[in-house]
């Protein structure tokens, strides 16, 4: 009995470090989303540009387009920036921000400062969407496809890498070998908003 009481806590001990070697090798920037496979969450929001204006999942609808995750205050959404900016010039797909968590004149001096590469920006000053996304921190990208279905994210800044190795090669399966490497028409005709 006495063996017991020293077994059990040395167990528990060993069971605990093994989760955490385990969890020491994994990669953060691989966080599996439950979200992959399936519709994007509803939303409606306002245009950062024009809050005016609302746009809502359903204009999403038809054509395989990415949402980046941003905001102003993110040091790795500066880092990204030019390879989003790079991405925005190929036409490769409608490209929607998502501002997150920020205050709409940071935001648009942000992109005033630095360029607009989107089609479009939403304002999701209280997170809530970003929430309903999934989203673990700024920046974070998705691409989804024309029936509104999650196809990928990518947590932390994207570089060429993953952009030409991921997001570039599943845009144009989603888009049935059509979308080109460089020039093409954007979808949803919304401007640099």
């Amino acid at each position: 009995m006495k063996s017991l009481r020293f077994l059990v806590p040395l167990a528990i001990f060993l069971v605990l470090a093994v989760f955490l070697a385990v969890g020491l090798k994994l990669d953060p920037h691989k966080v599996p989303s439950p979200l992959i496979g399936k519709p994007a969450p509803a939303f409606k929001l306002p245009r950062l540009d024009d809050p005016a204006q609302t746009v809502d999942r359903q204009a999403m609808l038809g054509k395989p387009w990415v949402l980046n995750v941003w905001a102003s205050w993110c040091g790795p959404c500066r880092e990204e920036h030019p390879v989003i900016v790079a991405f925005a010039r190929s036409k490769t797909a409608a490209l929607v921000g998502l501002n997150y968590k920020d205050q709409r004149t940071d935001a648009l001096g942000w992109l005033k400062e630095l360029g607009n590469p989107y089609d479009l920006s939403l304002s999701d000053l209280d997170g809530r969407v970003g929430i309903d996304f999934g989203v673990y921190g700024v920046p974070e990208t998705f691409v989804i496809d024309k029936a509104g279905i999650i196809r990928f994210k990518h947590i932390g800044a994207v570089t060429p890498e993953v952009l030409q190795t991921k997001i570039v090669p599943l845009l144009r399966q989603l888009s049935g070998d059509a979308v080109p490497a460089v020039g093409g028409a954007r979808a949803f005709g919304a401007g640099n908003g």
